[in-house]
């Protein structure tokens, strides 16, 4: 499954964080930082997900870019 990652800037730093997936969040220095701990992050929500016995949401997001 893929899901969407949202990345911000924020300041000097980014955030990221999967709309799909409520409280799965990162941040880093730069965004390949932020993307790699965004995959992390999305792994440790996971497992307490299937540890607490609750299903992963399926992805439903979609992201369009449009001319302005």
């Amino acid at each position: 499954m893929n899901y969407l990652v949202i990345i911000e800037k924020v300041g000097k730093d980014y955030s990221a964080y999967l709309p799909d997936v409520p409280g799965c969040l990162a941040k880093g220095r730069t965004k390949e930082e932020t993307l790699k701990n965004i995959k992390l992050s999305f792994n440790v929500h996971v497992q307490v997900l299937e540890e607490d016995g609750i299903q992963l949401p399926k992805p439903k997001t979609e992201a369009k870019y449009i001319s302005v």
